[in-house]
């Protein structure tokens, strides 16, 4: 069966993008949480992005940074903190990069018949923040096919 990614608006200030993945809710947060799965898969290959480097301190305080970038460009950080790690089923954390102007994200995993049910709702700050962000959300096709492909393999 193939999963598909569904990116909807829920309001000014909301996006949810769904997607199942054949596997269990502990295989689908590791990915998530543990660097050495998450660089594996979170960058769009289309795009010709790889991930320059991966830290993530997956704890309720604890922080991240993601360092993208093609072979000839700038990088670009993305960062933030966790606020709410419950393993294997929640991970919020937020995204300040933008300051003031970044979602807050939260994932939850619902494991039914080993198949898993990732739900990502990104809560911004304003309509205009996520109207400015909301093309980002084009690209979780592909990272949750390239999150697919990685599950296959573990």
């Amino acid at each position: 069966m193939q999963n598909r990614t569904t990116v909807e608006r829920m309001s000014d200030r909301e996006l949810v993008v769904t997607r199942s993945f054949d596997a269990p809710a502990r295989i689908v947060f590791e990915a998530w949480t543990k660097p050495e799965l998450f660089r594996r898969w979170w960058a769009p290959k289309s795009m010709g992005m790889f991930l320059r480097s991966c830290e993530m301190d997956v704890r309720v305080g604890g922080g991240y940074r993601l360092v993208f970038g093609h072979d000839d460009s700038q990088p670009a950080e993305f960062f933030g903190r966790y606020l709410e790690v419950t393993p294997p089923s929640r991970l919020v954390w937020t995204n300040d990069e933008g300051g003031n102007g970044g979602p807050v994200t939260t994932l939850t995993f619902e494991e039914k018949g080993g198949r898993t049910l990732l739900v990502m709702r990104e809560l911004y700050p304003s309509k205009e923040a996520l109207d400015a962000g909301a093309g980002a959300a084009d690209a979780m096709s592909e990272q949750f096919e390239q999150l697919d492909e990685l599950l296959a393999t573990l």
